[in-house]
């Protein structure tokens, strides 16, 4: 699971809009202001007969303060992404 949505910059990081992009979600925000310090992404790729699917994940990150529930707070009564 992405540590981003207990994070309290995941509506200003530029690290995970491009997640956001890469899962062709909705973005938290259109104009992220926040460069993350050395992420770590892991990418998992599976193969469904002819499709590929990759899951991006941040799963590491220095500029990680924990705000617990954060992404629930923006997004109200939406699944958490995982």
């Amino acid at each position: 699971m992405c540590i981003c949505v207990n994070c309290h910059y995941v509506d200003r990081c530029i690290t995970y809009h491009a997640v956001e992009t890469q899962h062709q979600q909705p973005h938290l925000t259109e104009a992220p202001d926040f460069e993350a310090i050395e992420p770590t992404i892991n990418v998992n790729i599976r193969h469904r007969g002819e499709d590929i699917e990759m899951e991006w994940d941040v799963v590491g990150c220095d500029s990680f303060t924990e705000e617990m529930g954060k992404w629930s707070k923006l997004r109200p009564g939406e699944l958490v992404p995982t």
